[in-house]
């Protein structure tokens, strides 16, 4: 097993290093910088950088608290803005999905039982994915962790979700929670005050819905982002198979999805965007269904797509992108996920250094990034 210790990752980034036995910092060139400094490349200091850090079974939790400045999660006016606009600069619609399948994660990473009753697996499952987030900075505006998959570990994966939010927030990632909420009256104003108020004890940046309870389930989540300038994503026409038993149902010559969608119109006018135009109100519509995403941007030109089944879901670029519409640099409209195909590429399962697994990681976060940004031109 590879001797992980700390690795700093500056923006667009040239790879540092920490050595695990002794806790100096060095470069790849071999650089040594005082203590409190980083060196970069050409050895000289510079503290400006975007710095990610990452303890691995280094045994000593906590080691690094107080190098990086703590930023409270306080976002500016607006979403779909924030959002958008760093999708813009970065050129792609990526958004990578953190979905720890405990059989999957990586033998490196692999603690005691890995059983979901195990401590051991929530720390596996933390430093797992603190990595990820680390090598994320700077070349995705956004990330999605799936609560579900931290729900099954009680409140030890709970503490972990809020800690790799917290992570990805410093480290200036926008995160999206994949919870699929909504329910009525004050249980649905409890849901929001939790993820979405200024004052949130778990705030993230935008959280996904269901809302068929009824419109007025999408309300409270509605009211609660837009005062504190987040998004709500909403479920329309989703890329599992079985979506059509019930979103595809014939309702008065329309689909089902299609009548959501209609009846989503005003929240998404509500939520426009001062800069960018588009809505904080954002839809969920996969990829595999391309007609049915074309009847929904024609109900919510506005609305920010979610666009899973890309990846290991089997969908192309091309489509994952065709709802979009053409903006100042490409197509733009939504954000494409990507969770399995990243986080655990077919080249990573043998590898037995971290820098192999690094490497692998990188090749298939790359990969999505150029076919994603070649779509979005085309």
């Amino acid at each position: 097993m590879a001797p992980w210790g700390v690795s700093i990752r500056p923006a667009r980034a040239r790879s540092l290093v920490f050595s695990s036995s002794n806790r100096k910092p060095r470069t790849v060139s071999g650089g040594l910088a005082p203590a409190g400094f980083f060196t970069v490349g050409d050895g000289s200091i510079d503290r400006s950088v975007a710095i990610t850090v990452y303890a691995v079974r280094s045994g000593r939790r906590g080691f690094f608290d107080g190098l990086l400045e703590s930023t409270s999660m306080q976002p500016a006016s607006h979403f779909a803005d924030r959002l958008i606009e760093r999708m813009r600069a970065q050129g792609h619609p990526l958004c990578v999905g953190l979905d720890p399948h405990l059989a999957r994660i990586p033998p490196l990473f692999r603690r005691g039982s890995m059983a979901r009753g195990d401590e051991r697996t929530s720390l596996a499952i933390e430093e797992f994915l603190g990595v990820v987030i680390d090598r994320l900075v700077g070349r995705v505006a956004i990330i999605k962790p799936q609560i579900a998959f931290f729900e099954q570990l009680g409140w030890r994966g709970i503490r972990v979700l809020d800690g790799l939010c917290q992570r990805a927030h410093e480290a200036g990632l926008m995160v999206l929670l994949d919870a699929k909420r909504g329910d009525i009256g004050s249980t649905g104003e409890g849901y929001a005050s939790a993820y979405l108020a200024a004052d949130a004890v778990m705030p993230v940046d935008a959280m996904t819905l269901n809302p068929y309870l009824g419109f007025d389930t999408i309300e409270p989540f509605a009211r609660v982002a837009a005062e504190a300038g987040r998004g709500i994503f909403v479920l329309v026409k989703t890329s599992n198979p079985g979506s059509g038993d019930l979103q595809d149902c014939d309702v008065e010559g329309e689909p089902l999805f299609g009548r959501v969608a209609d009846g989503l119109a005003r929240i998404q006018d509500d939520l426009l965007g001062p800069k960018t135009g588009w809505s904080s109100l954002g839809v969920v519509c996969g990829a595999s269904f391309p007609d049915q995403a074309r009847r929904v941007r024609d109900a919510l030109p506005k609305a920010l797509f979610l666009v899973p089944g890309y990846g290991a879901q089997g969908a192309m670029a091309s489509a994952a992108v065709e709802s979009f519409v053409p903006g100042p640099n490409g197509r733009e409209g939504g954000i494409v996920n990507s969770s399995r195909a990243i986080l655990f590429p077919d080249s990573s399962k043998d590898a037995g250094h971290a820098l192999d697994w690094e490497s692998a990681l990188d090749a298939a976060l790359s990969a999505a990034i150029d076919e994603l940004g070649t779509a979005i031109q085309s």
